[in-house]
């Protein structure tokens, strides 16, 4: 299977730049995976295709400012750092621009509060760095860092919290879980009042939604891994709703890559844990938990698309995303949105 056989046409002014003003307001594809048949909604429609005793999963996941600004304290050149992972103890694993020069040792100074030691350079362009800082270092980091919009976002965001979703809570992505942002608090407030059940995951989304499929052959690509949370009552709920014949809607592919990193991990049922996975769904890969999908359209060749068409049909994707380009639907984080049932 070859990376090209998911690329898709794209005009560029259907990538969208800014946030609906109305977070639910955005558009809706609803796509019928037994009849093929395809749906023009918004968003707020999404109540009547949620029935009493579903269970809705999200990704409480935070984004914190993951973006910093420094110089490097021997010789001034301006350096730019991005936050991938916590790896404890104050090191952290990032993304430096540019890199190539940055030697074991070297101090980055972000001002007064915050500085970062390079500990050694890995392969990706990932370099390991310990901070040192007077304070509390999420205080110092909410303060001098910035939302690490994707490359193809080029206009400024004037609300950083336009790009969390209302119910984030644990700080750790270094991007949004983006299907979430079209829910309003009013929305899932009438959800649960509809009888389903919302449950929270969490899977803190590293680079690796940015790094582009680099290998021809789908098979060869090696996916960085992320860190995800599942508390026990979260699994008791899922598990329960699966033995009792009802749905699991995945909110996003952090929800899938979740749920379906614990069943695998598990014998097929979901279990409280807190682990790392690096797994990567494409073509062939066997779904045990989700049974529907809400996410967004995603970037032609990239492992997203490929989770989805591993969910529904490679061929009926990509018919999908010709028509939402004909319907002149928004594309990617701030775009609209897709539910496959």
């Amino acid at each position: 299977m070859k990376t090209s056989d998911f690329d898709y046409y794209l005009p560029e002014h259907l990538i969208a730049q800014t946030p609906t003003e109305d977070r639910s307001a955005s558009r809706l594809l609803v796509v019928h995976r037994d009849t093929g048949k395809l749906e023009d909604k918004y968003f707020y429609d999404i109540l009547e295709y949620l029935e009493e005793g579903d269970c809705l999963v999200l990704n409480n996941s935070k984004v914190i400012p993951a973006r910093l600004y420094g110089v490097k304290e021997s010789t001034g050149a301006n350096i730019e750092i991005l936050l991938h992972k916590n790896m404890g103890d104050d090191v952290w694993e990032v993304m430096a621009r540019p890199g190539k020069r940055l030697k074991e040792g070297t101090i980055i100074s972000f001002g007064d509060e915050l500085k970062a030691k390079v500990l050694c350079k890995k392969t990706d362009g990932l370099i390991d760095v310990r901070f040192y800082y007077d304070g509390i270092f999420w205080q110092i980091i909410d303060k001098i860092g910035n939302m690490p919009l994707p490359p193809y976002i080029k206009e400024k965001l004037n609300n950083k919290d336009r790009y969390q979703t209302v119910y984030a809570r644990y700080e750790g992505s270094a991007a949004a879980p983006t299907a979430g942002l079209h829910f309003s608090k009013e929305l899932l407030e009438k959800i649960k009042l509809k009888g389903v059940k919302i449950v929270f995951v969490v899977l803190h989304v590293g680079l690796g939604t940015f790094l582009p499929v680099s290998a021809d052959d789908v098979s060869e690509h090696v996916m960085h891994s992320e860190f995800y949370s599942i508390t026990q009552q979260a699994a008791n709920i899922i598990n329960q709703t699966k033995e009792e014949g009802r749905r699991v809607i995945s909110v996003g592919t952090t929800v899938v890559r979740t749920l379906e990193s614990s069943a695998k991990r598990n014998g097929g049922k979901v279990a409280a844990e807190s682990c790392e996975t690096d797994i990567f769904i494409y073509p062939g890969f066997k779904y045990e938990v989700t049974d529907a999908l809400i996410t967004n359209f995603h970037l032609p060749k990239s492992t997203l698309i490929m989770l989805v068409s591993a969910f529904y049909n490679k061929e009926k994707v990509l018919e999908m995303y010709k028509y939402a380009v004909e319907k002149q639907y928004r594309f990617f984080s701030f775009g609209d949105a897709t539910l496959i049932i």
